[in-house]
């Protein structure tokens, strides 16, 4: 049998969530659709399993962003609904990955790439983007590796 894409993945949850009557999870797929048909109507394109993951990651952050917003502003009833969706998103996303494994990951990207000092940021990051895309929050990658090429 083979493995279903994520866009698969997706729909069927979205058929699970409507037959449950599960509104808020719902509502949170949808989101999701929406924003593929978006790209494929716009770039004339089919969402590729590399395509949605990076949608998703965009869509979690945007989401953290705004929680944290909502929780500074005293809302924390929006912050809720912030956190309840990115509970939703992160299910479709892989499993994340620890300190240890980011460290190792960078390291070997720093070795590969030869360079050393803030002039390897660029490449080295271009080289762990594709590897950790929805498995890491990469502004805390970019932490990581500024700290590594200064360290």
């Amino acid at each position: 049998m083979t493995e279903q894409s994520l866009t698969e993945t997706i729909r069927a949850a979205m058929k699970a969530a409507m037959k449950a009557r599960d509104k808020d999870r719902l509502g949170t797929i949808r989101l999701i659709q929406a924003e593929f048909k978006r790209i494929e109507v716009d770039e004339r394109i089919d969402v590729d399993d590399a395509r949605a993951l990076a949608v998703l990651d965009k869509m979690v952050k945007q989401r953290r962003d705004s929680a944290q917003q909502y929780q500074d502003a005293g809302r924390t009833e929006l912050a809720d609904k912030e956190n309840a969706e990115i509970a939703v998103l992160q299910e479709f996303l892989p499993q994340q990955l620890s300190e240890d494994e980011i460290i190792a990951l960078i390291d070997e990207a720093i070795a590969a790439s030869g360079a050393s000092g803030m002039a390897a940021m660029g490449p080295v990051m271009g080289q762990l983007k594709p590897k950790l895309q929805g498995r890491a929050d990469m502004g805390a990658v970019s932490g990581l590796v500024k700290a590594r090429l200064l360290g």
